[in-house]
Parts: structure tokens; sequence; C-alpha cells
């Protein structure tokens, strides 16, 4: 669950992945060997085979994580032995999408939060988290696989403090170019 928070992964995104699939960002060394995760089940168009992508890691806590699965709590199955998945389960080589949306599930009820609270959702929390920390839109949008921008405003919900700062910034702007502009300052 961490993993499709951290790299904006969808359900079956997340339960395809392969050891094979972890990749070095040479631009982004203090990663490791998880700089980058290659995306080969991505959502196909109509009548196309997967989309693949390559997703940057953007969250320092997220190696940390993958490191401890991958260097132990991976092995601890005994199914890890004869696969190459990058999430075994007790009985099958991989885990399958329905386990993870039920561990999800039984999560959210144990917590009491909403029903409407879907794994789908971290997927949201992500490109909303990196838009409020001032990643490009565009960048964004290719992180997550979205053909059209419009795709990635829909699943973006910035709060209310980052539209009131956007807001801000833009007046604060405005007004300082409008000041230059009538004191002479702009000319030159």
């Amino acid at each position: 669950m961490k993993a499709t928070y951290a790299w904006g992964l969808r359900r079956r995104e997340v339960i395809k992945l392969d050891l094979a699939d972890l990749g070095h960002n040479p631009h982004a060394p203090e990663f490791g060997d998880l700089g980058v995760i290659y995306v080969r089940w991505g959502k196909a168009s109509k009548g196309s085979a997967p989309k693949r992508r390559s997703v940057l890691t953007v969250f320092p806590w997220s190696v940390k994580v993958l490191e401890q699965w991958v260097g132990g709590y991976r092995a601890l199955f005994e199914t890890a032995a004869g696969s190459g998945a990058l999430w075994p389960s007790e009985r099958s080589p991989r885990l399958d999408m329905g386990a993870l949306g039920d561990r999800f599930a039984s999560y959210r009820d144990a917590l009491g939060l909403p029903q409407e609270l879907t794994l789908h959702c971290l997927r949201h929390s992500y490109v909303t988290h990196l838009i409020e920390a001032g990643y490009d839109p565009l960048f964004v949008q290719q992180q997550v696989g979205h053909s059209y921008a419009s795709t990635t405003a829909l699943y973006t919900s910035v709060s209310s403090d980052f539209r009131t700062r956007t807001l801000r910034n833009v007046l604060d702007g405005a007004i300082s170019r409008a000041i230059s502009a009538a004191t002479g300052e702009g000319l030159g």
C-alpha cells in the first residue's frame, strides 16, 4: 500500500511489479537502485497492449520502505524463492488484486474511515501532494501515465490553503509588476 502511494500506482500496476522492475536513476543517485520503477502493466488504451512507463522516485522514505521489504521481509514468504514477483503471498508466487483491495478495506474499516475511500484514492493523493509540493504538472501527468492533462486535473484536489497561497502569489506578482510599471522601474 505504501508503494501504491509512493509511486502513484494503480492496483494492477503494483501487483504486477517484479524485482527486475526496480532500477537506478543516474540523476538521483541518492535513491540507489530504487530511483525508478519500470511499470510494464500500465492501463491500456482500447484494443492495445498495456502501456509501459518509468516512474521516478520522489519520496526518500519510500526507498527505505522498499529496501526493508526486498532485503528482509519478502524472503519470509516461502513462495518468494521461486518467484520474481516483488509481492509474493503466503499461497501464491504473486499477490492478487482482490487480496490487496480486501486488505486495504479491512484497514480502512478498522480505522473507521469512510467506505468511499479505496486503494485508488492513494493515487489521487499522490497527484495532489506532488502538485502542492510544486512539481511541474506535466511531470506529474507523466508519472501517473495519463495521456491528457485533463485526466490528471480530475485527480487533483488541492487544499484551500494551497489555493489561497497560489492566489496570493499571483496577486503579489501582479501588484509588483503594476507598481514597477507605474514608477518607471520597468523601463530601461
